[in-house]
């Protein structure tokens, strides 16, 4: 297997990896910002008041964005396959 071939896959797969987990993580991040500044400004510590917002507004993107990361890592997969074909040669 070529040099290059390696650095395909390499890329290919952080690239699958990123456009399957960005939007999940994008979410929970801004979720979590909000719900800290919302926090921060009313001085409520409870801790359900952070996690289950979280849990909610991830549920949603996962729901959403579903479709979107199947066929992603079914892409992935074929290429990857594919190319499973091609390493002794």
């Amino acid at each position: 297997m070529q040099y290059e071939q390696f650095m395909m896959i390499g890329r290919e797969t952080l690239l699958s990896v990123l456009f399957t987990i960005g939007p999940v993580l994008g979410a929970a991040l801004v979720a979590g910002l909000v719900i800290g500044i919302f926090q921060a400004a009313t001085s409520i510590n409870e801790s359900t008041l952070a996690f289950v917002p979280k849990l909610i507004v991830v549920f949603i993107v996962l729901a959403l964005s579903g479709p979107f990361m199947i066929v992603t890592i079914s892409e992935f997969f074929q290429t990857i396959f594919s190319e499973i074909g091609r390493v002794n040669q």
